[in-house]
């Protein structure tokens, strides 16, 4: 049985609802026709989600008026422990490459910021290991040193989406009239999450294991029940367990990704993200019945919607990949093609691999996943099956991975193996674990994503 979640009023840990209300505080200069706070209708704030998860990085001031874009710039608005790096009037509460007049000024940000960052783990915003995912147990034996199955708790927490900002020049209509700078403090009081938004929030209650799944769906925009449709699956790692319903949206690209306009464009398609309340699987390859469960939950999306069965994908980081490449042995009609990131299985048991299609990425600094995934194509180089092989510098530009993965493709094989060369996944210093910065950089490549929604089985 399946169940809409609704989702009403704020979360505070959540940071996809709308939080607080507008704050208008101490006196404005008055321009002739009441102060300047009385013509600001609203304040938003605008998230989007990188590599190392969801960051604030944007407001949008709504005036009562058409705004006159060429009067602004960097320090008409200040923000709070931020740095505006861009201010253009638009017709829309939206990110725009080109402004025009309209009553929303679109006060950009650094996302490099610390206090940009929504997705906070125990080492730090968007940076840290946190609960070291299953593997990246720092001890080679099964069951050593990663979170156990069955462990429940948290390895991260997502923030609030809020900013506060002082209107410090003058904001001048399309018609001349001047609102001048003031020193009201102005809250946001919505959110407008990029791409996050797009997807709806449900539970599955599934019969064989009786076990119940939050998950995430989105649905494409022009969704026609006459027409067939791929699916895309992509499973969190161990650090988002028993978060929020939303958690595996803005830990990172992994699900966003697929949801995104320009892949839409290319690849209209579904993606299910679930969120699990627990670890589902450890380095012992035991997993809780939350694993057989996702396989119900593919199953019941496909019969509920128009999914082509040819065409359903599986990806997933740390301990989702790891469930990857269990699925994909244990139930092999149920994806057409895997990518699988930073994970590993035991290689006794990957020959049903051999006739899968994958895109396998990893860093050579990742000893455990490095070394599970070079025994795994082994094995299914034994079986006959062709692996093609690359390494790559994980601090390319778009441009060189793009040329990076057409030179993989050549090769034609069913298994595509690339590897980061040592060194280059992670900034010397930076806290972040070879293993994790594997994963934020994996799903800013779009030409794995195109290779992957090319398979079908």
């Amino acid at each position: 049985m399946e169940r809409r979640t609704f989702i009403a009023g704020a979360v505070a840990v959540s940071g996809v609802s709308a939080v607080g209300g507008a704050t208008l505080s101490a006196a404005a200069e008055p321009d002739g026709s009441g102060s300047t706070a009385d013509h600001v209708r609203g304040v938003t704030a605008i998230t989007k989600v990188f590599g190392a998860g969801q960051k604030l990085v944007a407001v949008a001031v709504e005036y009562d008026r058409e705004v006159d874009g060429s009067a602004l710039s960097t320090s008409t608005f200040a923000v709070t422990d931020r740095t505006v790096t861009k201010v253009y009037a638009n017709r829309t509460a939206e990110l725009a490459e080109r402004g025009s007049d309209g009553r929303y000024v679109i006060v950009e940000l650094s996302p490099d910021d610390t206090a940009a960052a929504l997705w906070v783990t125990q080492q730090g915003s968007g940076t840290g290991t946190a609960t070291p995912s299953p593997s990246a147990s720092s001890s080679g034996a099964p069951g050593g040193g990663g979170p156990k199955v069955g462990d429940s708790t948290p390895g991260g927490t997502i923030v609030a989406a809020k900013a506060s900002l002082v209107q410090k020049g003058t904001v001048t209509t399309a018609r001349g009239t001047r609102y001048p700078a003031t020193g009201t403090t102005l809250t946001t009081d919505k959110v407008v999450n990029l791409i996050v938004d797009d997807f709806q929030q449900f539970t599955y209650d599934d019969s064989a294991t009786g076990q119940t799944l939050k998950y995430n769906l989105f649905v494409p925009k022009n969704y026609d029940p006459r027409k067939r449709y791929p699916l895309v699956l992509f499973m969190h790692d161990a650090s988002v367990v028993n978060v929020a319903t939303e958690g595996p949206l803005v830990q990172g690209l992994g699900a966003v990704c697929w949801a995104s306009p320009e892949d839409q464009a290319r690849h209209e398609c579904f993606v299910l993200a679930p969120e699990y309340g627990s670890v589902v699987v450890d380095d012992t390859y035991k997993p809780s019945t939350l694993f057989d469960a996702t396989a119900g939950l593919v199953e019941a999306v496909t019969k509920k919607y128009s999914v082509d069965e040819n065409r359903r994908y599986t990806t997933g980081q740390s301990m989702g990949a790891m469930m990857s490449l269990g699925l994909n042995i244990k139930y092999p009609d149920l994806f057409a093609a895997a990518f699988i990131v930073a994970g590993q299985w035991p290689s006794e048991q990957a020959a049903p691999l051999a006739d899968k299609n994958l895109w396998i990425l990893v860093s050579q600094d990742d000893d455990k996943s490095y070394s599970g995934e070079n025994a795994i194509t082994k094995v299914i180089q034994e079986q006959g099956t062709e692996v093609g092989t690359a390494v790559w510098d994980g601090q390319s530009t778009a441009a060189q991975f793009a040329a990076d993965v057409r030179n993989l493709e050549k090769q034609k094989a069913p298994v595509n193996y690339a590897s980061f060369q040592t060194g280059t996944t992670v900034a010397a210093g930076s806290g972040t674990s070879a293993h994790m910065g594997t994963w934020q950089i994996a799903y800013t490549i779009p030409g794995i994503r195109d290779w992957i929604m090319r398979q079908s089985r």
